[in-house]
C-alpha cells in the first residue's frame, strides 16, 4: 500500500511565486536607475607601438605625386600602409630600396653607366644577404583598382625602423610591372630563376620613389 504524497497546499505556490517575483524585481531596481538606457559593449583590440610613424611621399620621374606610404613599429613589427592613386589598374612591384636617393637619370651606385630613373636607390634592401623574394625590402605587391587608387596595410618583421634610418637613408619604390618573386617554373626554364629574376622579380623598371626621412 503506498503511503500518501505530501503537497503544498495551491495558496502556498501563489504566495512563492508572488514572492519570487518581487525578489528578482528588487535585483533588478538596485542594479539599474529608472532613467538607465541599454549600453553597447565593445571589445577593442590595442595595438602596441613605439608612437613614431613615418610617412614617406612617392612621386614620378616628372615629380607627379601619388599618395604617401606610412611605417610605424607595431606587435614587434613594422607595419606598412600605402594610399596611392592616379596609376594605371594592375599589380605593380613594391620594394624598399637600400639607399635614400630617388634622383631621375641617375646611376646605380657602384656602376655609373647604368642610369635610369631613381636607380640611385640602389637595390632592394638586403639583397646582399639573401635572393628575392627573400630580401628585407620586398614585400606584397600593389594592386591599384580601376579607378587607379590602391590601399594596401600589413606588417613585416623582415625589418626595423632602425635598418630604414641608417646611415645611407632607404626609399620605397614602385615598379611599372607585377613581380613575379622568381617564381620561375622548371617547365619555362629548366635552371630556375636566372640572376635578373633572383635579384628584381622581374618588375620592371622604377615608376616611383619615395625617400625614408626620420
Amino acid at each position: 500500500m503506498r503511503s500518501p504524497s505530501r503537497s503544498l497546499p495551491r495558496t502556498a505556490f501563489a504566495v512563492l511565486g508572488v514572492t519570487g517575483l518581487l525578489a528578482v524585481g528588487a535585483c533588478a531596481t538596485e542594479n539599474e536607475s529608472p532613467d538607465a538606457e541599454p549600453v553597447a559593449t565593445v571589445a577593442t583590440m590595442e595595438e602596441s607601438t613605439t608612437g613614431e610613424t613615418l610617412s614617406v611621399v612617392l612621386n614620378d620621374a616628372e615629380g607627379t605625386e601619388f599618395g604617401t606610404v606610412e611605417i610605424s613599429e607595431v606587435n614587434d613589427a613594422l607595419q606598412i600602409s600605402a594610399d596611392l592613386s592616379g596609376l594605371e589598374p594592375g599589380f605593380y612591384g613594391f620594394h624598399i630600396h637600400q639607399t635614400g636617393l630617388c634622383e631621375p637619370d641617375s646611376a646605380a651606385p657602384g656602376a655609373p653607366d647604368d642610369t635610369g630613373d631613381f636607380l640611385s636607390a640602389g637595390g632592394h634592401l638586403g639583397s646582399d644577404e639573401a635572393d628575392h623574394p627573400d630580401h628585407a625590402g620586398d614585400l606584397p605587391q600593389l594592386l591599384v583598382k580601376e579607378s587607379g587608387d590602391a590601399v594596401l596595410t600589413f606588417e613585416t618583421d623582415r625589418l626595423t625602423l632602425s635598418d630604414l634610418e641608417d646611415e645611407d637613408g632607404s626609399a620605397i619604390m614602385i615598379h611599372s610591372g607585377p613581380d613575379n618573386y622568381a617564381n620561375i617554373p622548371e617547365r619555362y626554364a629548366s635552371e630556375g630563376a636566372d640572376e635578373d629574376s633572383l635579384n628584381t622579380g622581374d618588375a620592371g623598371s622604377r615608376l616611383a620613389c619615395g625617400v625614408v626621412d626620420a
